[in-house]
């Protein structure tokens, strides 16, 4: 039993309870661990890991979720510019795992979840087919920006980006975003609503109607990233 949450699961193979017994910060399992199936199977459900460092992998369902509708965008004109002015290059997959490493070095100051543990999990997600990244390359090849996510049906969840030129990171989320549209995904989850998403039409729903978004969006088929 989790001694710090005594009512959580201590099920190795599905660490997390059903969203309705969800602590009040959307805390639903504590432990397990981050192979291909638990996060395949933790995403299918509404669920996902983010703790800290030293802790135990924490699994969380909140309520409300942050999502950004694919017909509710937004977009300033200014960077409506930056995207057709041809000053950055745009590529799927190309380095993955170089995404996620300048994702976490972003943000080792502050504290960061992406630890080595999340960053192999995730890469092996990527091998596997289920996450994939978006590069943002300026003009002279230098890698200036990227965001990476897990896929499942047509279900998106945007993980995390990173940018080391002024722009690079909005025009990543509003280039995957039109290109994730175009290819047929439905549900684009943010997982908890910040300042940047919002700028870009991150909404808050309640997680039953989350859940229900979901469910549709893992159904749709055939969806592929490429």
């Amino acid at each position: 039993m989790n001694e710090s949450f005594p009512n959580l699961p201590n099920d190795d193979a599905r660490p997390w309870l059903s969203a309705e017994y969800a602590s009040p910060e959307g805390i639903v399992g504590v432990g397990g661990e981050l192979t291909v199936p638990i996060l395949l199977d933790a995403y299918s459900s509404g669920v996902f890991p983010w703790f800290n460092e030293d802790d135990p992998v924490i699994w969380w369902c909140p309520d409300p979720r942050a999502v950004i509708p694919f017909d509710g965008v937004h977009v300033s004109k200014s960077l409506k510019r930056t995207l057709t002015s041809g000053l950055f290059r745009y590529t799927l997959n190309t380095c993955f795992e170089d995404v996620i490493r300048q994702c976490r070095v972003l943000r080792t100051d502050e504290g960061t979840w992406i630890t080595e543990e999340v960053i192999q999990a995730y890469c092996q997600l990527h091998r596997q087919g289920h996450a994939h990244s978006l590069e943002v390359w300026d003009k002279t090849d230098a890698l200036v920006g990227g965001i990476y996510g897990v896929a499942i049906g047509g279900f998106f969840a945007g993980e995390s980006m990173f940018y080391t030129a002024t722009n690079a990171s909005k025009c990543a989320l509003v280039w995957l975003l039109t290109h994730l549209r175009s290819r047929g995904y439905r549900l684009f989850d943010t997982q908890i609503i910040n300042h940047h998403t919002a700028r870009f039409g991150a909404i808050e729903i309640p997680r039953g109607q989350y859940l229900v978004q979901l469910h549709s969006a893992l159904a749709t088929t055939p969806v592929t990233f490429q």
